[in-house]
């Protein structure tokens, strides 16, 4: 009876910090994108069609703080995410690849084709706590391309890479239409993935040799990025914000002021900023739950 009520009295109270309003942090931009955290609460995001990792560093309220330059140029990164390392893994969209980019910005080329093929362009990744890499592969042609922009491999896929030393690449999927954001459960068990062409996101249940099981529709809205709380929430992105309890039951819908919301994540030094790359800008909210490092 208790954890009951105690249930319903987190459910109720909402996943918005009391007062929340959004804050637009920073403007100017063309396009901007990828938001990854680091363990400091810091947040790197890609100003994409200015090829340039911008760095986030909140003041100690959570939000205002200061917005820096980091990386110029940066292989055209667009989704990014932070490895148990401290490596900022990039999808580098330049040369369709995927990157791995230490702190100092020394950069290593991860995955640069799939059985010999150039990838379609990496788009969004998600690395699990055995340091299992997923990625989604859509196509969106690019002005700057130097190759062929029509589709490289068979369809537009979500894909895999293993852990350890050699990164071996396993495509995990076959019948989605356009798969654009993702991301995992914090245990490593659950992976979800957006699928934007058929506006529609479903989970998959992560097999120990990384392969994806037991699809389910989470819900029939798709996203360009996604990112995860502490309660289980999943919010996606588009049209501003759109949150959805774990039994995939929306519960709150967040406007931004923007063409389009592209993706997202938790940051702060407490990491219950809501940090939101939409168009042209940046924008925060404070929060009651939180996120993690990793999205």
């Amino acid at each position: 009876m208790i954890a009951t009520l105690l249930l319903l009295a987190v459910a109720s109270a909402g996943i918005l910090a009391p007062g929340a309003k959004l804050e637009k942090l920073a403007t100017g931009f063309l396009f901007t994108e990828g938001p990854a955290v680091d363990r400091h609460g810091d947040v790197y995001f890609t100003d994409q069609p200015n090829d340039r990792i911008m760095k986030w560093s909140p003041d100690d309220l959570g939000m205002g703080g200061n917005i820096v330059e980091w990386m110029k140029p940066a292989g055209r990164s667009n989704g990014m995410v932070f490895d148990h390392h401290g490596d900022l893994i990039s999808c580098a969209d330049e040369f369709n690849q995927l990157w791995s980019i230490a702190p100092d910005k020394k950069v290593t080329v991860l995955i640069k084709d799939f059985k010999g093929h150039l990838l379609n362009g990496p788009n969004d990744v998600w690395v699990r706590p055995d340091g299992g890499m997923y990625f989604t592969d859509p196509l969106y042609a690019r002005d700057y391309w130097k190759r062929d922009p029509k589709v490289q491999q068979d369809g537009e896929a979500v894909y895999f890479v293993s852990p350890g030393h050699e990164k071996v690449v396993h495509q995990v999927t076959q019948d989605l239409t356009q798969p654009n954001g993702i991301v995992g459960s914090e245990d490593g068990k659950d992976l979800y993935v957006a699928d934007i062409g058929a506006n529609q996101t479903f989970r998959y249940r992560i097999q120990t040799d990384g392969s994806l099981a037991h699809k389910h529709l989470f819900c029939s809205l798709g996203s360009d990025g996604m990112t995860k709380d502490n309660e289980g929430n999943i919010y996606l992105t588009g049209h501003g914000v759109t949150v959805f309890n774990p039994e995939g039951k929306q519960i709150e819908h967040l406007d931004v002021p923007e063409g389009w919301t592209a993706n997202i994540t938790f940051g702060g030094k407490d990491f219950r900023t809501l940090f939101i790359t939409a168009s042209t800008s940046v924008y925060g909210m404070r929060m009651r739950v939180h996120g993690f490092i990793g999205k």
